[in-house]
């Protein structure tokens, strides 16, 4: 195999394997409950679309007297309760909008679901 064959070979390898960058490639462009997740607020503003919105399995996720805990990257994180979303969930999902201060998740916006 010649070199320049070889580099070409090798930088393929390197860029196939290298992180992608994320970006909204516009697959939930035309669904139907789209106007309704960017209506969403919370105490902290507008928790944006639902492609920033995270589902939470029910173990991620628990409720005490009205109070909440989400697991976030390993980390249980007290929910605010200015970042609970209030009104009616369409989803009937959990659902957690997150944010990072000082290397740790945040909530932002937060929408519970029904516990199965």
């Amino acid at each position: 195999m010649h070199a320049t064959t070889r580099a070409a070979l090798l930088l393929g390898i390197m860029w196939a394997a290298s992180p992608a960058l994320a970006r909204d490639d516009g697959r939930y462009a035309n669904s139907p409950l789209k106007p309704w997740f960017e209506s969403l607020h919370s105490g902290y503003g507008q928790c944006c679309s639902d492609a920033d919105g995270y589902v939470l399995a029910d173990p991620d996720w628990e409720s005490d007297h009205g109070h909440y805990r989400v697991r976030i990257d390993d980390e249980w994180v007290v929910v605010p309760n200015e970042a609970v979303i209030t009104e009616p969930n369409k989803i009937g999902r959990t659902m957690v909008w997150k944010r990072y201060i000082d290397g740790h998740p945040r909530v932002r916006c937060f929408m519970p679901g029904s516990m199965t």
